[in-house]
């Protein structure tokens, strides 16, 4: 049976709806690749970062709702992080735990093979690989013009079912992300401040026990 030439016309016009639809996707998740590596070079570009942000998770299944705020100081794979009460610091050997409310103190070996092992440095690259990319919405933030790139994690044991990290159209910074986990819960993670290269104590990251003389230490190391 010969096909009509209106039939004809409809397949080959589904054919290429169907071929622009693919071919906008790819070029979709190529800009937003592209968009996630102009950010991972800019981290790289600086000597040192020092952010204050605003952290929240929600989940209304669980009555949860918890609302903080935190600060870090980065350079290289160092860091000195305080969140919730408890400072962090990485020397870039050991880990230091410093909890005050328990006068205790952790010490443990960081283990550069272990890729699960997530710090503030890798929070701003974490989204290099093992992730579906694609371009989402473009939101005016207080005169800013924030772009969302979505990313749904490739494996199937990831807790998470997607997240939204917003970027900084001019400056090519992370603005905030927005975690969506697949027992219902939302984590917000928002950069009230973002400065970079300033001016620290060569000895920011060092831990210091003589500061804390009645702790307990935990070694683990």
């Amino acid at each position: 049976m010969r096909l009509s030439i209106q039939v004809y016309k409809k397949i080959v016009l589904l054919f290429c709806v169907c071929f622009i639809g693919i071919t906008s996707e790819a070029q979709n998740a190529q800009k937003a690749k592209d968009l996630l590596n102009d950010v991972s070079a800019k981290v790289k570009s600086y000597d040192n970062i020092v952010i204050n942000f605003s952290y929240s998770l929600q989940n209304l299944k669980q009555n949860v709702n918890q609302d903080s705020k935190g600060n870090v100081t980065l350079k290289g794979n160092q860091y000195v992080l305080n969140f919730m009460g408890v400072t962090k610091i990485f020397d870039g050997k050991k880990n230091y735990t410093i909890v005050p409310e328990d006068e205790e103190i952790t010490v443990s070996k960081h283990d550069d093979n272990d890729s699960d092992a997530l710090t503030p440095a890798k929070m701003l690259t974490f989204f290099n690989s093992g992730f579906k990319y694609s371009w989402d919405i473009l939101q005016n933030v207080k005169g800013r013009q924030i772009q969302y790139v979505k990313l749904v994690p490739l494996s199937v044991k990831d807790n998470r079912k997607e997240i939204l990290l917003g970027i900084d159209a001019q400056t090519k910074n992370i603005y905030n992300l927005i975690e969506m986990g697949k027992n219902g819960s939302k984590t917000t993670i928002t950069v009230n401040s973002f400065k970079t290269n300033q001016p620290i104590s060569k000895n920011h990251f060092t831990f210091t026990q003589s500061k804390y003389p009645n702790y307990y230490i935990n070694n683990l190391d």
